[in-house]
C-alpha cells in the first residue's frame, strides 16, 4: 500500500474523464438532433453533406425559377388568347366586307373597326410584360445579324443551325402598289441547305426562307428600296445566326442546367396583317387570306409556348422528387438516431456515475494506510 502515488485514483479519474467526454458528445447530439456537429465527428460525411445541402437549396430555388417560367408563359398565352379573339373579329369583318351588297361607305366603317383592332393588337404586344420585361415584342426571340444595314434578321427557327449564312443575291423591285417584291430567284451561298429544298416568299417586306427539317428564316428587307424608283439587288449578304436571345431559365442547381424559352414577336408585320385594308372588295378578299395566316401564326406561337409550359411542369415535378430523395440522403448522413443515441447516453451516464463513485473510493484508499501507523 502506497500514499505518494494513488494509481487507483488515476485510473478511475482517466476512465471518468473519458466517459464524461462521451456523455458530453452524446448530450450535444441529442440536443442538436445532428449526428455530425463538428468536422472531427465525420470529415468525409461533413464534406458530402455540405455539398448535398447546397444542392438541396439550389433545387429549391430552381423550382421557384421554373414556377416563374410557368407564370411567364401563362401571361404571354393569356395575352395571345385575346389577340386570337381580335383576329377572329377581324376575320368576321373581312368576310362581311367581301360581301357584294356592301357599299364603299359601309366598308369604310368596317375598316375603322379593323384599324382599331390592329392598334389594340399592337398595344397588347407592346405592354404585355413580366417583372418589367416585355414578352411579345421579340425581346426574347433568337437574335441574328447581317452585314447590310438595310436588311435585318426578323426571325429564325430553333431548327436553324447556329452559324453564318451567305446569300449571293436578292433581286428586288416594286409592284404597281409600291410593295417590295422579288424580281427573280434568290441565289444562296454557303451555310444554307441544298437550294433545291429551299422555298422563298416575299410578303409585307419579309423574305421568308423555308427548307426541310423545320428550317425557317425571315429577313426584313423594308429598308432596301428607300429612295429607289425601280429596284435593286442585295449582294453578298452575310447572316449570323447567333442562337442567343431566348429567355434562359435556370431550372437546375448546377451550371448549364437551363431551359431557353424563345418567344417570337407577335406583331402585325409578323402576322402578315400590317397592310390589311377592307375598304375595298379586293382588299377584303385579301384580308381573309391574311387573317387566316395570322391566326395560324399566333396558334403556332401559343402551341410552342404550351410545349414549354408542359416541359416546365414536368421539370417542377422532377425537381420535387430529386429534392425529396436528396433530403432523405442528407438526413441519413446528418441526423442522429434519437433512440440509439438515447441508449448510448444512458450507458455513458451510468458509467459516469460509476466512475465518480469509484474515484471517491480510490481517493479514500491512502487514508487506510494511517491505520497501520496507529
Amino acid at each position: 500500500m502506497r500514499i505518494n502515488y494513488n494509481v487507483s485514483a488515476m485510473l478511475s479519474n482517466n476512465a471518468l474523464s473519458t466517459n464524461d467526454d462521451l456523455l458530453s458528445k452524446s448530450l450535444e447530439r441529442l440536443s442538436s438532433g445532428l449526428k455530425i456537429n463538428h468536422a472531427k465527428d465525420n470529415p468525409a460525411g461533413l464534406a458530402m453533406s455540405k455539398r448535398m445541402n447546397a444542392q438541396i437549396e439550389g433545387l429549391s430555388v430552381a423550382n421557384q425559377n421554373a414556377s416563374d417560367g410557368v407564370s411567364i408563359i401563362e401571361i404571354a398565352d393569356g395575352a395571345m388568347t385575346e389577340i386570337s379573339e381580335m383576329l377572329q373579329r377581324i376575320n368576321e369583318l373581312s368576310v362581311k366586307a367581301a360581301n357584294g351588297i356592301m357599299t364603299d361607305d359601309d366598308r369604310a366603317t368596317v375598316q375603322d373597326e379593323v384599324k382599331q383592332l390592329k392598334e389594340e393588337i399592337t398595344r397588347i404586344s407592346d405592354v404585355t410584360e413580366f417583372n418589367g420585361q416585355k414578352l411579345l415584342n421579340g425581346e426574347y426571340d433568337l437574335k441574328g445579324y447581317t452585314n447590310k444595314q438595310e436588311v435585318k434578321v426578323n426571325y429564325y427557327s430553333t431548327d436553324v443551325p447556329v452559324k453564318e449564312y451567305t446569300i449571293k443575291s436578292i433581286p428586288l423591285t416594286k409592284d404597281a402598289d409600291g410593295n417590295i417584291v422579288l424580281n427573280g430567284d434568290v441565289t444562296f451561298g454557303d451555310g444554307f441547305p441544298d437550294a433545291k429544298t429551299l422555298k422563298t416568299e416575299l410578303k409585307d417586306d419579309l423574305l421568308t426562307i423555308t427548307g426541310e427539317n423545320g428550317f425557317e428564316m425571315r429577313l426584313d428587307v423594308s429598308g432596301t428600296l428607300n429612295g429607289a424608283q425601280t429596284g435593286t439587288t442585295v449582294q453578298d449578304l452575310k447572316i449570323n445566326a447567333t442562337g442567343i436571345g431566348a429567355m434562359r431559365l435556370q431550372i437546375g442547381a448546377n451550371e448549364h442546367q437551363v431551359l431557353e424559352v424563345n418567344i417570337p414577336a407577335v406583331s402585325l408585320q409578323n402576322m402578315g396583317i400590317e397592310n390589311v385594308d377592307v375598304s375595298t372588295a379586293e382588299g377584303a378578299d385579301d384580308a381573309i387570306d391574311r387573317v387566316d395566316g395570322a391566326i395560324k401564326y399566333v396558334s403556332s406561337v401559343r402551341g410552342r409556348l404550351g410545349a414549354f409550359q408542359n416541359r416546365l411542369e414536368s421539370t417542377i415535378n422532377s425537381l420535387d422528387i430529386t429534392s425529396e430523395n436528396m433530403t432523405s440522403a442528407y438526413s441519413r448522413i446528418m441526423d442522429v438516431d434519437m433512440a440509439e443515441e438515447m441508449t448510448s447516453y444512458t450507458t455513458y451516464q451510468i458509467l459516469a456515475q460509476a466512475g465518480t463513485s469509484m474515484l471517491a473510493q480510490a481517493n479514500e484508499r491512502p487514508s487506510q494506510v494511517l491505520q497501520l501507523l496507529q
